[in-house]
């Protein structure tokens, strides 16, 4: 008959199927921890302790023989030194770690059988070390491993009857003792098992809910440090205990020690956790740390403050921020669509207005009511062409460009323009890395904005604006150069620079609010840092950082 090919020797059959590996958690381990052997070798210590105190010569029963006794001792002293012996291979960890229980179990077993002998034989009551051997052994390995250690044991204690009956001249009824004693130990072993089964799930669900915990702690911690909301714990006396990135962020702290007390390093904030503890508001309130405005919100982690609390922290500005960036996304939308419908009849009329005004021998308030036409038309224009572009910011066509060169045609064109003298408009260039990868029409457009801006808002003591455009290396001197537009205007204050880049806000009553809003935003389309700052002795002062 012959095989099939898949049969032969070396291959396996394709009808077997692999065996299922089950999770490190479900299958108890066959051996104990060192831990555990430890616990044995101190327990065995007791043990040789309590029986030399019982065999010493002050305790010893009257019914031992001397030549009992003599056996006794000899027993002892070689149960000791196996006792210390195995203290030696457990530091050693040689031999493994089940073979150092089955040797332990063996030795308790045959010293206590010649013990239980010397003392007498069953009825002495030493047997019952001999169980407590099989006990410890039954819960240190599993399995079958149980029951030999019992028929050991068993045939130990019977063995020790036999020869009793033959040589010592001890009654027959001790047998019936030996055999209570082997059933004992099949008892004790079948309980150790059973003990042994559930210690060791309850061991695998221990490990699993360690895994479990760890992981959602590592979770948790992962997910409170990059939240965008700063988040404080306190405890009840004020002491921090957990805290994010965006927290000291916002409260502009590089690093603080677990157990720090709130008002050390935040006592804005501190102050502000006392009034809410007795009159907490659901909504939370308005704070002013370090020039910036924060949203704070409590949280109790128990009926009172004792239990401590949870500080949750908004940047105000970030949130009003986002709130317009949605107006203006739908704003851009609906703008974009209804261009054409807002510009169709604005051209009518911006027309209309000027045939209307080539008519002669109008009166002097028809003059004037189709200048209120043509600049409001202007200004409505004005508008929807600054809403346009911002709606087209996205659409970006970057270019390797010369930065020196553009920003001299830029110059050029802007002088040519506004018919400003050079002086008016000066450009300086002292990079010699002035290469930079950006949409040259979003650049123009932001230049643009900022040189009118300044055109607008740049004039002192009666004297006309004057700006410089710099091209000006990094404070490190490598990589992309700094586009610097300042003017000798007389500045902006504090307040009013918080809020020069938000949409619709402007101080002139003719202006749309846009220009500068509409220069961050392409700034940022092209990876462009836009920032202010006041020049020194006056003025202000845009710098364009360029990514790297």
């Amino acid at each position: 008959m012959t095989n099939h090919p898949d049969r032969r020797a070396g291959h396996p059959s394709p009808a077997r199927r692999p065996e299922s590996k089950k999770h490190p958690a479900q299958t108890a381990h066959p051996h104990p921890t060192w831990t555990a052997l430890r616990w044995l070798f101190l327990f065995r210590l007791v043990v040789l302790i309590g029986l030399i105190l019982l065999f010493s010569p002050s305790s010893l029963d009257p019914l031992i023989t001397s030549a009992n006794a003599a056996l006794a001792w000899n027993v002892l002293i070689l149960y000791a030194i196996l006792v210390l012996l195995s203290g030696l291979t457990l530091y050693a960890r040689w031999p493994g770690r089940g073979n150092q229980v089955h040797l332990a179990t063996y030795i308790d077993i045959i010293a206590f059988t010649f013990l239980m002998h010397a003392a007498g034989g069953a009825a002495s009551g030493i047997g019952i070390l001999i169980g407590v051997a099989v006990a410890a052994g039954a819960l240190l390995m599993e399995g079958r491993l149980a029951l030999l250690f019992a028929s050991f044991a068993a045939l130990a204690v019977l063995t020790e009857q036999i020869y009793s009956d033959l040589y010592g001249g001890v009654a027959t009824s001790s047998y019936t003792q030996a055999g209570l004693l082997g059933g004992i130990f099949f008892a004790m072993a079948l309980l150790a098992h059973v003990l042994y089964r559930r210690v060791r799930e309850a061991e695998a669900t221990a490990a699993r809910r360690r895994v479990d915990i760890a992981n959602l702690t590592k979770l948790n911690a992962f997910i409170i440090a990059n939240l965008e909301t700063g988040i404080l714990a306190v405890d009840g006396e004020g002491h921090l205990r957990l805290q994010n990135k965006a927290a000291l962020e916002l409260l502009d702290v590089d690093a603080v020690n677990p157990g720090s007390s709130l008002g050390d390093f935040a006592p804005e904030v501190g102050e502000w956790l006392e009034t809410q503890v007795q009159n907490p508001a659901p909504e939370g309130t308005r704070m002013h740390v370090g020039g910036r405005e924060l949203r704070a919100t409590l949280k109790l982690l128990g009926d009172d403050r004792t239990s401590g609390a949870l500080i949750y922290l908004h940047d105000n500005q970030e949130l009003t921020r986002e709130a317009q960036q949605i107006k203006l996304a739908a704003l851009g939308t609906l703008t974009a669509s209804i261009a054409h419908n807002i510009r169709n009849p604005l051209s009518a009329i911006t027309h209309a207005s000027q045939l209307f005004a080539e008519g002669k021998d109008l009166p002097e308030d028809d003059h004037h009511l189709l200048d209120i036409i043509r600049r409001n038309s202007a200004r409505i224009d004005e508008t929807v062409r600054s809403v346009l572009q911002l709606s087209r910011r996205d659409r970006m066509d970057p270019v390797t460009l010369d930065t020196a060169r553009w920003l001299e045609e830029f110059a050029g064109e802007f002088r040519e323009t506004h018919r400003l003298a050079p002086e008016r408009l000066m450009l300086e260039i002292t990079s010699s890395s002035d290469s930079v990868e950006v949409d040259p029409r979003h650049l123009h457009q932001i230049l643009s904005n900022l040189c009118e801006n300044a055109l607008i808002h740049g004039g002192y003591d009666n004297e006309p604006p004057r700006i410089k455009i710099r091209l000006v290396p990094t404070a490190e001197g490598a990589g992309p150069p700094l586009i610097e537009i300042a003017d000798e205007g007389p500045g902006i204050d504090v307040k009013t620079a918080r809020d020069i880049f938000n949409p619709f806000f402007t101080t002139k009553t003719s202006g749309t609010g846009l220009g500068l809003y509409i220069a961050r935003e392409l700034a940022q389309t092209n990876g462009i840092h836009l920032t202010y700052e006041p020049a020194e002795p006056h003025g202000s002062r845009f710098r364009l950082h360029f990514a790297r």
